[in-house]
């Protein structure tokens, strides 16, 4: 079971990184009638969904968690939360890619802390330790970290058409 829920577990981020660097390919695969950041973020949530039964495959459920599980898992989610609170569906999912005009947005957690979602979603993982393989946590935290540097390298000219 290892090696799928490993693959499960990494499943997002090829798709993320095209999306990233080719978004005009995703553009026109979305064709007019459909919203580019909608669908990403539908595709998005079938493959959390991949990755959260590939972790469970391999997990040790028990109760009570740690002393550490409830402030972590906690507040990465309220980054989660506010990023997608402040962001909406489209600058959450690629949006400004996808040719959107989507506003800057500089309130808390924006500013404070260097890709928000992301550490929220890596505080998350950290929190499953105790029931979570280490090697799954670290191969999904490479995941992200990964999309840090992908991210933080953007290329204007790659952007898609403006949508109108």
């Amino acid at each position: 079971m290892g090696i799928f829920a490993a693959v499960g577990v990494l499943s997002p981020f090829p798709f993320y990184w095209w999306l990233w660097n080719w978004p005009q390919s995703w553009v026109d695969l979305c064709g007019k009638d459909r919203d580019p950041s909608k669908v990403m973020a539908l595709v998005a949530h079938f493959l959390k969904l991949i990755q959260f039964i590939s972790l469970f495959s391999v997990s040790t459920l028990h109760w009570p968690p740690p002393f550490y599980f409830w402030p972590l898992f906690a507040f990465g989610q309220f980054l989660n939360f506010r990023v997608y609170q402040l962001l909406g569906e489209a600058g959450t999912y690629y949006g400004v890619r996808f040719g959107k005009s989507i506003p800057w947005v500089t309130e808390f957690p924006f500013g404070v802390i260097k890709d928000p979602q992301y550490v929220g979603a890596i505080m998350s993982l950290v929190a499953c330790l105790s029931w979570v393989p280490l090697q799954y946590i670290l191969l999904w935290v490479l995941g992200y970290l990964f999309m840090i540097i992908v991210e933080s390298k953007e290329d204007l000219s790659t952007r898609a058409k403006p949508i109108h």
